[in-house]
Parts: C-alpha cells; sequence; structure tokens
C-alpha cells in the first residue's frame, strides 16, 4: 500500500486542486485511491470523493483520539491500493505551541511521508532556505519531496528545479504551471462545493489531466510509503437492534455537508436513509424523521422559498412533532426568513427567528458545548449527568428575533452558537445549531437519535391504537 500526506508552507497553496487531480490520476491508472482530509472540512472531501469514486473521510485531532484516527485509516483503506492524504493549512500550523495536532503530528502518527506543496510566484533562490527549514523544525517528518506551484514558465521551472537541486537533496515530484483551467471557483466558506458545480466531473477530468503531465506519478509512487502504513485492526460499526426507522435527509446543491461516516453510523444504528431533494421535490416522502445539514442555502434561497408545498409539508411535520436535526444551513432553512445581499426570501418558518447573513464570519472554528440536559437526546456522562463534548462551527449568519421562551440544548463554553452563551434551539422534537456534529468515540450522536427517533414512532403508535 502506498501512502503520502500533501502538505504545504502555508494555506491557499493550491493542495485541495493538486490532491484532487492526483487522486483522479490515480484513479486513472486502475488504483484503488483512499483519500482523507485533515480537519473538520465539508468542501473538500466532497471534491476528494468525486475525484477519487470513494467517500473521503476526516481526520480531526480535537474531536478524535488519536487511536481513533489510526483505526479510522485502517478501517477505511483496507482494500485501496494508495492513501493519499490531504492537510490542513500549513505542515507545522495547528492550535497549540507544541503542534501536537498539526499536519505534522499527523504525518508522525501514521508515519506518512509529506509532500509538500510550494506556491511559487516571485520566488527562485529563496525556495531553498523554506525548504530546508522545513527539513529542519521537525527532524523526524520525511519532507519525500515537494511539487512547485504557480509556476511562472519554462525558464522559472528550470530556476527553481536547479537551486532546490544544488542547495537540498529533496526531490521536486512536479511542477505545475499558471493556469486558468486549474481554478475552482472560491465562495465565503472556501471552494465552491462540487454538489453545485454541474462542471465538477469535467472540471476535475480536465486538472487531472494537466496534473498527470506536471507531475512524476511513477516518481511519486517511489517516494510513498511501501508497505501497510496502518497494521491497527478496527472493526466497523455493529448494527444495532431495534425498530428501523425511515430518516429523511435533504441532499442538493443547497445542503451538502454531512460526514459520510455519520451517514454510515445512521445507517448502522438502524436507519434507512432517504435523500430529498428540497429545490425540487414538492413533497416529503414516507419517513419518519428528518435531517438536515449545512451548505448555501442563501445561494439557492429564491428556489427554496419557491417550494411551496415542501416548505409546508416540513413545517407541518415539525408541528405534529415529527423529529428534525438541522446544522447551520439546516437552522436557516427552517427560520421564518433569510436576509442575504439586500434580499429577503421566506423559508420553512417552523422556528420563531429569523436569520440573516452577514459579510464575515460570526462562528468559526472548534467548539466545546456542554449539555444543558433540555436537549431532546443529550450526551450523558459516566454519572448519568449532562457531558462535555467537542464539536465545530462555520457560519456567516445569526439569528436575530429568537423568541424568548424557547430553551436550548447547549451551553457554549468555547466558540460563538447561537449568542455566544447557547446553541441547539429547541422546538418541540426538533434541535436545530450552528454547530456541527461528529460521531466519534466519545459522542455517537447517531445512535442517541436513532433511538429518539423509534421512542417518537413507539408514542406515536400507542396514541392512534388508544
Amino acid at each position: 500500500m502506498y501512502s503520502l500526506l500533501i502538505s504545504a508552507a502555508h494555506k491557499s497553496s493550491g493542495k485541495t486542486t493538486i490532491t484532487l487531480g492526483l487522486c483522479a490520476a490515480l484513479t486513472a491508472r486502475g488504483l484503488v485511491t483512499q483519500p482523507f482530509k485533515k480537519g473538520p472540512d465539508y468542501i473538500d472531501p466532497l471534491w476528494l470523493t468525486q475525484a477519487a469514486g470513494r467517500s473521503c473521510h476526516n481526520l480531526d485531532f480535537y474531536t478524535m483520539s488519536r487511536e481513533e484516527i489510526v483505526k479510522t485509516v485502517a478501517q477505511y483503506s483496507k482494500d485501496a491500493d494508495f492513501i493519499l492524504i490531504e492537510g490542513n493549512k500549513g505542515l507545522y500550523d495547528g492550535l497549540d505551541v507544541a503542534g501536537s495536532n498539526s499536519n505534522a503530528a499527523l504525518a508522525q502518527l501514521l508515519k506518512v511521508p509529506v509532500v509538500l506543496v510550494l506556491n511559487t510566484p516571485g520566488m527562485t533562490r529563496g525556495i531553498a532556505p523554506l525548504i530546508l527549514g522545513y527539513q529542519a523544525f521537525e527532524k523526524q517528518i520525511k519532507i519525500a519531496g515537494v511539487i512547485l506551484n504557480q509556476v511562472g514558465g519554462d525558464r522559472h521551472e528550470s530556476k527553481l528545479r536547479a537551486v532546490i537541486e544544488y542547495y537540498t537533496n529533496v526531490p521536486v515530484l512536479g511542477a505545475i504551471h499558471q493556469d486558468s483551467r486549474l481554478a475552482i471557483p472560491e465562495r465565503h466558506l472556501g471552494l465552491m462545493p462540487s454538489n453545485e458545480d454541474k462542471a465538477a466531473q469535467p472540471k476535475i477530468t480536465m486538472i487531472a489531466q494537466l496534473i498527470s503531465e506536471q507531475v512524476n506519478l511513477d516518481r511519486l509512487m517511489t517516494v510513498a510509503t511501501l508497505v501497510p502504513t496502518v497494521t491497527a485492526t478496527s472493526s466497523p460499526l455493529p448494527r444495532e437492534k431495534g425498530e428501523p426507522v425511515k430518516l429523511g435527509i435533504l441532499r442538493d446543491a443547497a445542503f451538502g455537508f454531512y460526514y459520510p461516516g455519520d451517514l454510515f453510523a445512521l445507517q448502522q444504528a438502524g436507519a434507512e436513509l432517504i435523500f430529498i431533494d428540497a429545490l425540487n421535490e414538492a413533497h416529503l416522502p414516507s419517513i419518519d424523521a428528518l435531517f438536515i445539514g449545512g451548505g448555501f442555502p442563501e445561494v439557492q434561497m429564491e428556489l427554496l422559498a419557491k417550494n411551496y408545498s415542501l416548505k409546508r409539508a416540513i413545517k407541518e411535520a415539525i408541528e405534529q412533532a415529527m423529529p428534525v436535526y438541522a446544522e447551520c444551513g439546516g437552522l436557516m432553512y427552517l427560520s421564518r426568513t433569510l436576509t442575504w445581499q439586500g434580499k429577503t426570501c421566506e423559508m420553512v418558518g417552523a422556528l420563531p427567528c429569523d436569520t440573516v447573513m452577514e459579510a464575515r464570519p460570526q462562528g468559526r472554528g472548534y467548539v466545546q458545548l456542554r449539555e444543558t440536559g433540555k436537549g431532546l437526546w443529550p450526551l450523558l456522562d459516566a454519572h448519568g449527568q449532562p457531558a462535555e463534548f467537542p464539536a465545530h462551527e462555520f457560519h456567516y449568519s445569526r439569528v436575530i428575533n429568537l423568541a424568548a421562551e424557547l430553551p436550548f440544548a447547549y451551553e457554549v463554553l468555547r466558540g460563538t452558537g447561537l449568542d455566544n452563551r447557547h446553541d441547539g434551539i429547541i422546538y418541540k422534537n426538533t434541535l436545530a445549531s450552528y454547530v456541527h456534529l461528529r460521531d466519534v468515540e466519545n459522542n455517537h450522536w447517531t445512535s442517541r437519535f436513532v433511538n429518539f427517533i423509534r421512542r417518537y414512532k413507539q408514542k406515536k403508535r400507542l396514541i392512534l391504537q388508544s
């Protein structure tokens, strides 16, 4: 099994474009390529999933233990030929001064060599001390090669290669020249998600072709680890016993932020997943509950607003106490109105609040939450008391005109949430929050949600029988 971690000197170096190009190019060679993404990102994994034809899974020191990270890689790469991990930010960047959660720490944990993507505009001889510094900073990290990005032309490439060869022992695996065809449109949260871009697959194919022409894939494979990277054994979550439930999930151009591992965990907990297009489907199918993830509802808000029948069906279901879980974009959709760029559209109207998109992030990064005890399927500690747990948020919208009497599921210990103090609006059997949960060993929220749906079904059945 081959394995590499693609990192960079700093963020916005083009590593996502290069990683997805490598995924698609290696897959085109017949290699089963398993992508992973460091951090809590949703958008990059959507592109990497499409490029590799396999779900990209997140590796995150904040929400996962080191052992769980190793087990996750083992579980999802056991039938792969090539493990390709995309880092976040720079190689040595992290939350603490010791770098315990950096890309370098992940490479060391998994014993994976690093390929460094270096943005080169305006650089010639200065690239050598940059590489030497990255080599010397943490000597246990193996920088197996560099890929030069945004190269100004053949002459620029020749100068860079000569400098690197003269001063360092690091191989140049490729040089990507400046080319507008490699650009992926960006939005306020990063790249445009591939689920919105109708030309995503042709774009990936083009990027793969350009990358394969400018990166020596054979040499790339020689610097990759040639032995099994991960030896830990990990069995999938056992399927839970219990009455099956039908869980509707909004998934379309407006809502696409779902962790593949969470969807799998929902299925293992006993949920049949029924995907719904909120832009085009007029009615809810026969379901027991609804899950509305994050995304970009503001971009699609006019289409969402015009789908009156689906909005009405969702509002009626919520009023009748059907279990509903909504994260970030889902919260925005369930509010009364959404305002963006001077325009206001009516949303579902199930929650007594409105949402407004701002020019700057209103909440961004990791959060720490404590259950209030008022949640619908709370996480409890070993003593049966409301527990604390980590999560993440990234939203440009804020809630206004929120009814004062509503209870909240979470107390925000770190982060922003709804008002710097609370998150998780509770209305009937609906929980809507800005934070994104991740089903991990210390917070199996999916099984608690499915069990809550089961109890709702049983209660509903008893009412109908009485």
